[in-house]
């Protein structure tokens, strides 16, 4: 029987159809599984291992520590010490209680104690001799050398026991709450101990309060006479976005580093405690700040004098008062999570008249996962001063009427 030429023309064109189905399914690959969206961000890796007794990563902005092991442990700082001497040198020039032009006596006491004989750490500024304060200190950080922090403790107080009295006020001051200095050196004493966790805010109070100070620590070389020594923070030369802070060592308290690098707006500090080697500090230290450059960014919400919130005033010349933060506000977070931020604002419900500019008023707060990551007073951009006598009146009467 004949197949007519129509019924042969649908048959093979059906044949056709599958077997280009049947190819198609062949050469597609199979749906691949979507990925998470960016704001979906991963869980952060682990730190690398630390051979140190102790260290820490901290965000130098918020205070935040990021990773860290054993760093509310008291332990020797070793010479990081010297970052809390020139804190303390730093603090009683802005008081103007000593210059950076005084004549720095390299006293007998100091050149025995600390000096070329020992076998610590010297500058070489020769013995019953005087350098510039800021000289001095510059050998003191560069050198780490213990015979110019000795003298710089007995010109500025008097004598290390007074210095170190000093010390002690002023970590007080920064917030230390586990450390107590005998000297300004760092050599070892029972009584004289530190933790991880306070160096890093020692080192973050540094930076902020005391920007010129800290320059010094990046100094590469520093030459007393005819002896040029080397930064011994080895980082300096390896990484280009480290510029301090400084290294530690002796028997009791191992190998130390206190490390700070700045990439853009966001700067992290480093510290290891009880090291075994120059090597394993210096290689750790790197480890750790590249981790957290790679993991957490940091991001300016607010700047100094820009308005974040207004708020209704009372009995005021007039109604309602600017508010701000008296610095930036910078939040470090990990990668990915800057749009999951909540900003909050902690003001009183009522505002009387009058109001002076930079009061504070209240706080803001940024939260992330319902956690505070970073805070800042607000204070009043502007001054309010009280209104006149009918103003007062008509605003107590709108104030007890609102409140009943």
């Amino acid at each position: 029987m004949k197949v007519p030429a129509l019924a042969r023309a649908a048959v093979v064109a059906a044949a056709a159809t599958l077997v280009a189905g049947l190819a198609l399914a062949q050469t597609t690959p199979a749906p691949r599984t979507a990925l998470p969206a960016a704001s979906e961000s991963l869980p952060v890796p682990p730190p690398p291992k630390i051979a140190g007794t102790a260290w820490v990563l901290m965000d130098a902005a918020s205070g935040n520590i990021l990773a860290g092991e054993n760093y509310d442990t008291r332990l020797e700082p070793a010479s990081i010490t010297k970052v809390m001497t020139s804190y303390v040198i730093a603090a009683e020039m802005a008081a103007g209680k000593v210059k950076g032009d005084d004549q720095v006596m390299m006293t007998e006491n100091a050149w025995r104690v600390g000096g070329a004989g020992t076998d610590g750490s010297y500058s070489g500024f020769e013995v019953n001799k005087t350098a510039p304060l800021l000289e001095m200190e510059k050998g003191m950080v560069v050198q780490s050398g213990n015979d110019a922090a000795i003298a710089l403790a007995e010109h500025v107080a008097g004598s290390t026991d007074a210095f170190a009295a000093l010390m002690n006020q002023y970590a007080a001051r920064i917030g230390l709450k586990n450390s107590h200095f005998v000297n300004p050196t760092g050599l070892s004493d029972p009584e004289h101990f530190s933790t991880a966790r306070d160096l890093a805010l020692l080192g973050r109070a540094l930076v902020h309060d005391f920007p010129v100070a800290y320059s010094y620590n990046r100094i590469k070389e520093f030459t007393v006479g005819p002896i040029t020594q080397s930064n011994r923070n080895r980082l300096l030369w390896r990484d280009s976005t480290v510029d301090g802070i400084k290294t530690g060592h002796h028997s009791g308290a191992g190998y130390c580093l206190m490390a700070s690098a700045k990439r853009g707006d966001q700067r992290l500090i480093s510290v290891v405690m009880g090291s075994t080697s120059d090597d394993q500090r210096t290689n750790d230290s790197q480890a750790l700040l590249n981790w957290g450059f790679r993991f957490f960014e940091t991001h300016k919400l607010y700047d100094t004098g820009k308005a974040v919130a207004k708020q209704k005033v009372w009995k005021g010349a007039s109604d309602e008062v600017q508010l701000g933060v008296d610095e930036p506000l910078l939040v470090t977070v990990q990668r990915g999570k800057y749009n999951q931020l909540k900003p909050m604002m902690d003001v009183p419900k009522t505002l009387v008249a009058p109001i002076t500019k930079g009061q504070k008023i209240g706080t803001v707060k940024v939260m992330l996962d319902g956690k505070v990551v970073s805070q800042r007073p607000l204070v009043a951009l502007n001054a309010v001063e009280q209104g006149g006598f009918f103003k007062r009146l008509w605003d107590e009467f709108w104030m007890w009427w609102e409140s009943d």
